[in-house]
């Protein structure tokens, strides 16, 4: 597993910030915006959506190509234009071994679309 650091949030002039201050708490950046919504226009499609939820949920957390087709009623070539448009979008990553491409999840991706969607707490205390 990967070390993290605190996550730096968004407004400041580091542009490998890990995640995003949520939207209820500051506006989007035109880049951020941009980025985010490469991710969030991946994710539409359910395919993607459930390729995503299979490599994530494979043993080890990777998956071989081999291991993805199965589940889906689409062919083969089908499979690899959605895994391009997930690795596109910054939200896996490959590694090709002999013939088969391995995927796995980019948790700084998912850190990225988690914070941007967090809900403060909402305060329980009544005002006196």
């Amino acid at each position: 597993m990967s070390k993290q650091a605190g996550l730096p949030m968004l407004g400041q002039d580091d542009d490998a910030a890990a995640c995003c201050a949520p939207m209820v708490r500051e506006p989007l950046g035109e880049e951020a915006a941009a980025e985010l919504s490469r991710m969030f226009k991946a994710l539409s499609d359910p395919i993607r959506l459930r390729l995503l939820s299979l490599i994530a949920s494979h043993e080890g957390g990777e998956a071989c190509v081999c291991d993805l087709i199965g589940p889906f009623d689409v062919s083969q070539p089908t499979i690899s234009h959605h895994l391009k448009v997930l690795r596109e979008a910054g939200l896996v990553g490959s590694e090709r071994r002999g013939t088969w491409v391995y995927y796995w999840v980019l948790p700084e991706a998912l850190a990225k679309l988690s914070a941007l969607l967090e809900i403060p707490a909402v305060s329980t205390q009544t005002p006196a």
